[in-house]
């Protein structure tokens, strides 16, 4: 029974590949929904309503990882820059917790356990820092190109009417490529009242469910 083993590993990689893909593509989706990425890439198809521009973007930036050889380092940069965004974003759970108190929250838990995780965390970084700088230094710039297309794309608010005209061409040749269209957003009144009616629904959730 000994190709029980290899047979468990290749089940456990494809799908952990399989979730890697859909939670990276969605999270492009969902940067160009808030107007950090170019709006291609939050649009889904007419019919199957999936991100296919996010979806390919996806496996262009993952064919570029592919360009080195050496796997290992692929795998420290990789893991280094997810585990760092990972601490960022625990902590900005406890800076929300401080500066909005009163927002709608689903899920509540003690900050004991984030404040737990951010100390296994910062060992955990400070050891990769000390015991593979250059591995590290690579990834965090890597990590770091992503400044000059914000400053490009966002932060330069006053762009000539020829870059608006380039981006609008190539918007709309992806939409005739892939089919693609945005979706309907709802308007801050619409999205006011369902936070209104999901903190309702979290305080008296019997009440609703007969309603």
């Amino acid at each position: 029974m000994s190709w029980i083993m290899p047979i468990s590993v290749a089940l456990s990689t494809f799908g952990g590949v399989n979730g890697s893909l859909f939670t990276s593509s969605r999270l492009f989706f969902a940067g160009a929904r808030e107007g950090h990425l170019p709006s291609l890439l939050a649009m889904i198809h007419i019919k199957r309503c999936t991100p296919i521009p996010a979806l390919l973007f996806t496996c262009a930036s993952t064919l570029l990882m592919l360009v080195t050889s050496d796997i290992y380092t692929l795998i420290n940069y990789v893991g280094f820059i997810n585990y760092l965004f990972y601490g960022v974003t625990i902590a900005g759970q406890i800076v929300l917790r401080w500066k909005k108190p009163d927002i709608v929250r689903p899920i509540k838990i003690n900050l004991i356990f984030p404040v737990v995780y951010l100390l296994f965390w910062a060992f955990l970084l400070i050891f990769s820092l000390w015991s593979e700088p250059v591995v590290c230094g690579i990834g965090l710039a890597i990590m770091l190109t992503g400044v000059p297309v914000y400053f490009l794309g966002i932060y330069w608010s006053n762009k000539p009417e020829c870059f608006d005209k380039l981006v609008e061409s190539i918007t709309n040749f992806g939409q005739k490529l892939c089919v693609v269209v945005y979706p309907q957003v709802t308007s801050s009144k619409d999205e006011q009242e369902l936070q209104e009616l999901s903190s309702t629904i979290c305080e008296n959730p019997k009440e609703e469910t007969k309603e």
